[in-house]
């Protein structure tokens, strides 16, 4: 099986340890990686933008640089969403569908694809709450819909559950939206701060210490409307907790 990590270009500048402990996760369940160093970004911010057509050479280059993998696992449900739903702007050929239909989320991968049962290296002593983005819960499905009135699932919670000593809490609103949305945060940022701050208030109203996503950009977000907040509260890449990160 070839598979490939995609790093998004934020967790590369802000937040290397994410793209460092899906690496090491990857390899720990005997996965060969390859990390193409020629990877850029997937064009989401500009898609997210408007500028659909100015995406169309830096989704060129995301079909070269990762077509021919079985598998190509990025750490962000919004990078994934986005190579699915919105790499159009490129001429759709054979190799750009298969790169659209071979990414996945980490989340993914563990659960759907290896169908991981027990990570023993893995130890959380912390009360935690997960934080699902909007791209995680309503276009890649991995948690239920409170809006659908569904059976209630959540595949990172499922992965959550198999680490040793931790506690995992529920918000009272686990599928509301942090603010963040990329460049809504940027055009409005006084309701993307206040959303923010209403999240972070529901995290930590559990006694929850530790906040685990596997979104960073939203828990960037969060992460700072908590410090403007005074609420002395961490947050983590879910890859960091399964990878054996202690907190």
């Amino acid at each position: 099986m070839r598979v490939a990590l995609m790093v998004p270009c934020y967790a590369d500048a802000l937040e290397p340890e994410t793209g460092i402990a899906t690496l090491q996760l990857l390899r720990r369940l005997g996965i060969d990686v390859d990390y193409p160093v020629d990877q850029t970004c997937c064009s989401q911010p500009m898609v997210n933008a408007g500028f659909h057509e100015d995406a169309k050479a830096t989704q060129a280059h995301f079909v070269d640089t990762f077509a021919g993998y079985d598998y190509i696992v990025a750490p962000s449900n919004s990078c994934v969403r986005n190579v699915r739903e919105n790499l159009t702007a490129v001429e759709q050929t054979d190799r750009t569908r298969e790169v659209r239909s071979r990414i996945v989320e980490l989340v993914e991968f563990l659960h759907d694809v290896l169908q991981v049962e027990d990570f023993p290296w893995a130890e959380f002593p912390h009360k935690v709450t997960y934080h699902d983005s909007c791209s995680s819960i309503r276009f890649l499905k991995s948690s239920s819909m409170s809006e659908l009135r569904e059976e209630p699932y959540s595949k990172p919670l499922a992965l959550l559950s198999r680490v040793r000593g931790i506690e995992i809490e529920q918000t009272k609103r686990p599928d509301e939206c942090c603010g963040f949305g990329g460049t809504f945060s940027v055009l409005e940022p006084a309701t993307s701060v206040k959303m923010g701050q209403d999240k972070v208030a529901d995290h930590s109203s559990t006694g929850a210490t530790h906040v685990v996503s596997g979104d960073g950009s939203c828990t960037m977000h969060l992460n700072s409307c908590a410090r403007r907040l005074g609420l002395p509260m961490k947050f983590l890449h879910i890859a960091q907790v399964l990878n054996g990160d202690r907190g």
